[in-house]
């Protein structure tokens, strides 16, 4: 059976810095591929893989300075860390999704009708781990874990 995981209950550290107001964290990992075409028939053969792509976007209520001061950097100083952590009910970290080498891509922020400022921080990434807490600490819990491509 597969455990749910509380999407409410997220800390978002930024270079190991908590990110207040997150309201939501959404990533995409695509990878490339070409189809190898057969010779005389329409169908493919095989695939091949290439590049890995991690993209994703962060919804803060207000500012998040920390990741402003990045979007003016140089790019060689530009680079940062994201880990989110799913925490369960009683408090204990349950899955952990590190996103390394980040450069932010672009920010939009908005004024909603309720009077809220919102703001979304676009980011791209060179890996993605995920792990499950409860495993790696000895834990137990359900199998699974690594769906990241990181080394």
């Amino acid at each position: 059976m597969p455990r749910i995981f509380p999407a409410r209950r997220i800390n978002l550290l930024v270079d190991g810095t908590q990110v207040s107001g997150v309201q939501s964290v959404e990533y995409k990992l695509a990878r490339k591929h070409h189809n190898i075409e057969s010779i005389g028939t329409s169908e493919r053969i095989g695939v091949e893989y290439g590049l890995q792509e991690v993209t994703g976007k962060i919804k803060v209520i207000s500012v998040c300075d920390e990741l402003d001061r990045k979007l003016y950097k140089a790019p060689e100083e530009a680079s940062f860390q994201l880990i989110v952590r799913v925490v369960a009910p009683n408090g204990q970290a349950e899955k952990e999704i590190t996103f390394d080498e980040c450069y932010l891509l672009d920010r939009s922020t908005e004024v909603t009708a309720n009077g809220l400022l919102v703001t979304v921080y676009s980011f791209t990434a060179t890996r993605i781990r995920e792990s499950d807490i409860q495993e790696s600490q000895g834990g137990g819990g359900a199998a699974g874990g690594g769906a990241g491509g990181g080394p």
